[in-house]
Parts: C-alpha cells; sequence; structure tokens
C-alpha cells in the first residue's frame, strides 16, 4: 500500500538556540520546501485552526520566539481557509517581526465572528446572507497588509465571473502580476464569497477590476496549487507539505444508478453539491498521493482531515453556539484519531500508523531542524561576508583621507 504521510526524520544533533523570531530564510537546493494548506469549509475553518493550534504548541516548546509563519515558506488556504492563512502571516502592528495572530486567537475571531458573518437576520438579494458581516471582520483583522507585506509567501486562488476564469493571488507572481499585489482583506473576502451564501465581491488593484467568487469554485483544497507555484519555482524541490481539511461526514450508499429514473431536482443539487465535491477531493488526493510516495525521499505529506464529522456540525454555515463548540471539540478530538491513509489502487481510506498528534509531533521535528540550519547558514555567512566588508569600509576610508590630504 502506498502510504500517504511518508515520515523522514533527518534531523538530528542538538539544538541550536539563542535565535531571535524572524522570517524563514529562503529555501536552496538542497533544503526543503516546506507549505501548509488549508481547504475552504465556511465556520468549519474552526477544525484545522484546532489542528495548527497543537502544532504551534509543539513549536513554541521547541522556540517559544517562533509563529508558524516563521516554519512555512509557502501558505495556501481557499475561503476561510484563505482568512486563516492571510492571519497567520499577517504581521503585528507591534513587532513586525511576530505575526498578529496565533491559532488560538484565531479561534476564537471565528466564534466571535462568525454569527456575524454568517448573519441569518442580514439576507442578501438573492445569496443567503449580504456579505457585510464578511467584509467588517476580514477588513478589521487584516487591515491594509498586501500579499508582498505578508511574513511568508502566500498563495490563495479565486474565480473571476466576469472573465469566466480563475485568479491564484501568489507572492511568487508579483514580480510579473504586479496588480495581484492587493489587500489581504479584499482577497479573502473574495475567495470566502462561496455561490448561494455570499454575494460576489467586486475591487479594484492598480487598474484592474476583480469579480470574484469562491476559491472553492478554483480549487476547495489549494493544495495542488500551492505545490505547483513552488514547482514553478524550482525543478526539483524537495517538499513538506501539511494539508488541512476541515471535515466531512462519513460516506452513506445512499443514492443507486439503477433509479436514476426516480430522482428529482432535488436529488441532483445534492450530488452536485456532495458528490462533485468529493470527487474533487479524491482526485487531488489521489494526485498527490502519486507524487509525493514517487519522490526523493525527504518529501513528506500529510493530510490532517476528520472523515467521520457529526452531521450536525456539517453545515457550513451554522454559528449556533452548539455547532462553534462542537467544532473547537472536533478539531481535539481529531488529533487522538489515527492518521488515515489513501489507497491509489482502490480509491479507499485505510488506517494509518499513529495518531495525528504523533504524526504533527514529527512534523514539527522537521520544520525546526529545517529553520534552525537555514538560521545557522545565514549566521555563518553573514560572519563570511564581514572581514570583506570590514576591509572595504577601511578602504574607502583611507580612499577618502588621502582625497582630503
Amino acid at each position: 500500500m502506498a502510504h500517504l504521510v511518508l515520515f523522514v526524520l533527518l534531523f538530528a544533533g542538538q539544538v541550536i538556540g539563542g535565535f531571535s523570531a524572524q522570517k524563514l530564510p529562503p529555501s536552496n537546493n538542497g533544503e526543503l520546501t516546506t507549505i501548509l494548506s488549508i481547504d475552504g469549509g465556511g465556520i468549519k475553518a474552526i477544525v484545522p485552526a484546532k489542528v495548527l493550534q497543537y502544532l504551534d504548541k509543539a513549536l513554541k516548546a521547541k522556540d517559544p520566539n517562533a509563529d508558524l509563519a516563521h516554519y512555512f515558506d509557502v501558505i495556501g488556504g481557499t475561503s476561510t481557509g484563505a482568512i486563516t492563512v492571510a492571519m497567520l502571516a499577517t504581521p503585528s502592528l507591534d513587532d513586525p517581526t511576530r505575526a498578529a495572530y496565533t491559532p488560538a486567537q484565531i479561534v476564537e475571531f471565528y466564534k466571535q465572528n462568525g454569527p456575524r458573518i454568517f448573519n441569518a437576520s442580514r439576507p442578501g438579494n438573492g445569496p443567503q446572507f449580504d456579505g457585510e458581516g464578511l467584509h467588517d471582520s476580514a477588513r478589521e483583522a487584516l487591515k491594509e497588509t498586501r500579499v508582498d507585506q505578508a511574513m511568508t509567501n502566500l498563495v490563495i486562488p479565486a474565480f473571476d465571473i466576469k472573465k469566466q476564469k480563475p485568479f491564484v493571488f501568489s507572492s511568487y507572481k508579483l514580480e510579473k502580476v504586479p496588480y495581484l499585489n492587493a489587500l489581504l482583506s479584499d482577497i479573502c473576502i473574495s475567495t470566502s464569497t462561496a455561490p448561494r451564501l455570499l454575494p460576489p465581491y467586486f475591487f479594484g488593484n492598480d487598474g484592474v477590476e476583480f469579480n470574484l467568487v469562491d476559491g472553492g469554485e478554483a480549487a476547495v483544497n489549494p493544495t495542488l496549487i500551492a505545490v505547483s507555484e513552488v514547482l514553478q519555482q524550482n525543478e526539483y524541490p524537495e517538499i513538506l507539505v501539511l494539508s488541512l481539511g476541515t471535515g466531512a461526514t462519513k460516506i452513506e450508499e445512499t443514492f443507486d444508478a439503477r433509479l436514476a429514473g426516480t430522482w428529482q431536482t432535488q436529488t441532483w443539487d445534492v450530488i452536485d453539491t456532495n458528490f462533485l465535491s468529493r470527487a474533487y477531493t479524491a482526485i487531488t488526493e489521489y494526485y498527490l498521493s502519486s507524487i509525493f510516495s514517487g519522490f526523493q525521499a525527504r518529501n513528506t505529506y500529510l493530510r490532517v482531515q476528520e472523515y467521520d464529522l457529526n452531521p450536525d456540525l456539517s453545515d457550513p454555515v451554522n454559528v449556533t453556539k452548539a455547532s462553534l463548540d462542537g467544532l473547537e471539540e472536533s478539531g481535539k478530538q481529531l488529533l487522538q484519531k489515527k492518521v488515515v491513509t489513501f489507497n491509489l489502487d482502490t480509491f479507499d481510506l485505510e488506517e494509518g500508523v499513529g495518531t495525528y498528534a504523533e504524526a504533527l509531533d514529527r512534523i514539527a521535528d522537521i520544520l525546526h531542524g529545517e529553520r534552525q540550519r537555514r538560521l545557522l547558514r545565514s549566521k555563518s555567512m553573514e560572519k563570511g561576508r564581514r572581514p570583506i566588508l570590514e576591509t572595504l569600509a577601511q578602504a574607502n576610508w583611507a580612499f577618502q583621507k588621502n582625497m582630503h590630504i
């Protein structure tokens, strides 16, 4: 069986301490490119935020001054997953080397703002909600931060309904496509406007107009897009991917093709919203499992997903207190469940080895080891340059002195 999770721990030696929190130095050939990807799912974003809270705690046990954005070269998200990654990557106004929000604060953000975003007393003209709560919440959280100001590289997809094509707001694209350097609040509002739930969002940036809807129309799971962005930068990168889902209910075999003639329009609506989403997810998992099982030994892929979510918690706009608390508890319980792997031959889900918490602990070891190696390399390079700089400074001083004689 081809395993979804390939844990290869290359971290060895003593932990290198004494480095202050700073942006992760860039990955070069021979180093690991680290990617975090978070699915869309409305208020179910609480589930991956709880998973990140565990990872954040594991990393802070090794370095109290580091944030998640210090450990990932790329963070990608769709819909509310994009809001999560934007909050993780937005620098603090008090200290730009630190993130403005921790995963624990992001959980509270959703619990406080979920009822505001999905406010049944504010119906839209067609969509279920008017979108004002989403607009205000995103702007208040992300302020005036733009893509190029994020603490790490961002990859966020959305779909333009006027131009009928996807847009990928990627840090990697800014040099060639500068109009993608938009406000994170505008991008997150755009990728979160799920059809039928929230109205499309219009904004302009650098002379270009955007008429956007939910990034889930382009990619519910943005992992493929994030990996693609990395592959465009390096032909043979070594990659670590942590992909987080927002939970799916257990599959029930309720439809029978032999009864297709009796299906009503409502039945096809269910197929459109549920089956096609599952089909896309399955193909995404198939592709990612395939490429990671065939790459170099250091490539690591972990998908953290609840495949047996309580049906009462499956509604992405259910913002009752019971639902919010239930989603938070579901995220905590998921950590203690066995890792689920994907069978490339049968497309079946199979129980793997160890729990998700144990898997995240291993991921934390790899991430921390990679960060320390890069910081040590940067420090060594800085020491190596210093004599040259000092020599040049002394030569410049002597030249100026001679000019004055």
